[in-house]
């Protein structure tokens, strides 16, 4: 999988998580249907958690030097 591919498989399931509140959100679900929903909901909000964590941990491996983790402020124009 590719670094393009990853991104748009998130910002993929963040719609879906969207998608997935609105339709609980609207009232109009039976109570089998929401609890689907719901249920559909946390797994893709585990699977967003995780790619950020993984994120996360890839950014502070790469802003490692040596033992140290290296903090600089972020500028766009980099």
């Amino acid at each position: 999988m590719t670094k393009t591919t990853k991104a748009i498989d998130f910002e993929q399931q963040l719609e879906n998580l969207e998608a997935l509140v609105a339709s609980l959100e609207s009232g109009d679900l039976s109570l089998e249907d929401s609890m689907k929903s719901f249920e559909q909901g946390i797994k893709v909000a585990r699977e967003c958690q995780k790619a950020l964590k993984d994120a996360e941990q890839k950014v502070e491996v790469l802003t490692r030097q040596g033992n140290e983790l290296v903090s600089d402020d972020y500028s766009p124009e980099d």
